[in-house]
């Protein structure tokens, strides 16, 4: 679900069509295939932004009565402060994309290639808990190859933010068919989301399957063939 009309409300918040995030509750939903980024967010160098994290990190585990003396936790703030800027949200700069290089297609291959059960981790956006799944990706040449680990590589790129999964489909896509300068390209996501397993409704069974076809693949012949390919 998008929700466009977006008002601060000074006693419920941020009002979303309408809607208060209380209202809204565990739904999901996004706001535009761009990650919500600040004008000024890389204003600051990496090395402010842990210490900034680690301080506010701390204060957190603070309030919730957590001894930072103890030899286990007093550490934890710049651990997270790291693992946030340098691993797991990395893919928020920009400075971190993969260098992609092409290759002229001289094996005339012109049939789909698919690069399937991609493994990754993101987290969700709305309760910063992770996403564990896989992605399959497929395209068509145009003319030019990418090489296979560059696919894997721009799915962790995206993968790395905080994220929705309807977005994260959507990235990919958007960024490979201007890499390759085709439509012909094709992602699905399958992913568990521990905001639905761990928390919540507590369901630990349920997955989410997300997919983007574009061009030639946005043919029922097309997708057949594409989820032929994806069984096991």
């Amino acid at each position: 679900m998008k929700f466009e009309d977006t008002t601060l409300d000074p006693t419920n918040g941020y009002v979303l069509n309408g809607f208060t995030h209380e209202e809204i509750g565990d739904d999901h939903l996004y706001t535009g295939i761009k990650t919500p980024m600040k004008p000024d967010a890389f204003e600051i160098t990496d090395e402010e932004k842990k210490e900034r994290i680690a301080s506010l990190f701390g204060e957190i585990m603070d309030v919730m009565g957590l001894d930072l003396t103890d030899d286990s936790l007093k550490g934890t703030p710049k651990r997270v402060a790291k693992m946030y800027i340098d691993e797991i949200f990395s893919g928020l700069d920009p400075k971190n994309k993969p260098k992609i290089a092409l290759f002229d297609n001289k094996y005339q291959y012109k049939q789909m290639l698919v690069e399937k059960n991609i493994s990754f981790y993101s987290n969700c956006e709305h309760h910063f808990v992770p996403i564990i799944g896989k992605a399959h990706v497929a395209y068509i040449s145009s003319g030019k190859v990418i090489g296979l680990s560059k696919l894997n590589r721009i799915v962790q790129y995206y993968a790395k933010r905080p994220q929705v999964q309807e977005r994260l489909t959507n990235q990919i896509a958007l960024d490979l068919k201007e890499i390759l300068n085709t439509e012909d390209i094709a992602v699905i996501i399958d992913a568990k989301h521990l905001c639905v397993s761990s928390r919540g409704i507590k369901d630990d069974t349920s997955a989410t399957v997300t997919s983007y076809y574009g061009g030639v693949f946005n043919t029922p012949a097309k997708i057949a063939e594409l989820q032929n390919y994806l069984k096991d």
